[in-house]
């Protein structure tokens, strides 16, 4: 399973190309997973629903599943600490590609999204994991290839050459 990245400050369009990113390469025959860092707390379940009341119950994991999807919640408890990202890659289902979003002091090739407004430094210039950055302006000083944001299907392009997949 190859993986690559896509990271930048927050409000710099990681999603937005993600959401862009993936139909261009499913498009293109692969199939594509995802993962996703949170740095704040989330939820997928909601109150007054019955998995909810397991979990607040004291389960440690709990499986929904219906003829559309599954989805496996797993409460971190008693101090046990996050997954690492390599950890996270051992409970997928091996795919063609999958595109980690965030992560990004993780050593994985990625792009780095990058917006002059957001008005924070170029990753890429500090860090050897960047080997493209995505903006939809001018960059200054990138030690790597500028790609345009708003092109997917270049950007899918330029992800499949460097993980030497063919679509």
């Amino acid at each position: 399973m190859k993986v690559f990245g896509l990271t930048g400050w927050s409000g710099s369009g990681k999603t937005g190309l993600m959401v862009r990113l993936i139909p261009a390469l499913t498009a293109r025959g692969l199939r594509v997973s995802t993962v996703k860092h949170a740095h704040k707390g989330f939820d997928i379940d909601h109150p007054g629903k019955d998995s909810h009341n397991h979990r607040l119950a004291g389960a440690t994991e709990v499986v929904v599943s219906s003829p559309l999807r599954w989805a496996v919640m797993h409460e971190l408890r008693d101090g046990e600490p996050e997954l690492s990202l390599p950890d996270l890659l051992t409970k997928l289902t091996p795919v063609d590609l999958l595109l980690i979003e965030g992560f990004k002091r993780e050593p994985h090739e990625k792009i780095e999204v990058w917006r002059a407004e957001v008005g924070k430094p170029l990753i890429a210039a500090e860090d050897p994991s960047v080997v493209a950055v995505a903006s939809d302006g001018p960059v200054p000083h990138s030690p790597v290839p500028i790609l345009d944001l708003n092109d997917a299907e270049a950007v899918a392009a330029f992800v499949m050459a460097r993980c030497g997949l063919v679509g």
